[in-house]
């Protein structure tokens, strides 16, 4: 699977002309359905008077499943919102949404054309955006001695693990994401390095983004 990195405020952002109608795609990356409404409003309100703002998005939410949502935003049914989605699937792309801004140029496109063209587009804006696979990693809330945490960043960094949430007072309390297929082997440095005096507690499993 793959998302994108831009975000909402800097969206990906292209644009195509199908006879003098201008179809914008804005791209980004969103991590609930409800934060990808927010960005077609957003979209909306930079375009008040854009005919349509059609748009897909796809996410997937805390228990792994996938949910999708769409609109064809007054343009007729499958002619679309269903096209932009259909970009997202093709492209494997989870925690993204798309917008595709439609200015009406006066000339009818039929649904062939308007599929095509809101297709297109949501491509292009795709093509631009910045890529990410999305790797899967579990959280491992750890507690450690001072002395202990510049052997412990470098052991994680080794095992491609990121240091999130450190909280300090008579010893540093830390969450380390660590991607799953490397858990035995950071769980098995961490007891070998600190002699199992650190135990870290294994926790929620979690998707990152890695930039390709």
């Amino acid at each position: 699977m793959k998302t994108v990195l831009d975000t909402s405020d800097r969206p990906a952002h292209d644009a195509l002309v199908e006879k003098k109608s201008e179809f914008i795609a804005d791209v980004c990356h969103v991590d609930a359905l409800d934060e990808a409404l927010l960005f077609v409003d957003s979209v909306r309100q930079l375009h008040p008077k854009a005919r349509h703002v059609a748009y897909a998005a796809i996410c997937v939410d805390g228990d792994g499943r996938v949910r999708e949502r769409m609109s064809d935003d007054g343009e007729p049914s499958g002619t679309a919102g269903k096209p932009i989605l259909d970009v997202l699937r093709q492209g494997d792309l989870m925690n993204c949404a798309v917008t595709v801004t439609r200015y009406f140029g006066g000339i009818l496109l039929g649904s062939g054309g308007l599929i095509r063209a809101y297709s297109s587009a949501a491509s292009l804006g795709v093509k631009v955006a910045r890529l990410a696979s999305i790797e899967t990693c579990r959280r491992y809330t750890t507690a450690l001695q001072y002395p202990q945490f510049d052997v412990f960043r470098q052991l994680a960094s080794d095992c491609g693990a990121a240091l999130e949430n450190e909280r300090y007072s008579d010893r540093i309390v830390l969450d380390a994401v660590v991607p799953v297929e490397r858990e035995r082997e950071f769980l098995r440095r961490v007891r070998e390095t600190f002699s199992a005096t650190v135990t870290p507690e294994s926790g929620e499993l979690i998707s990152r983004p890695v930039a390709i």
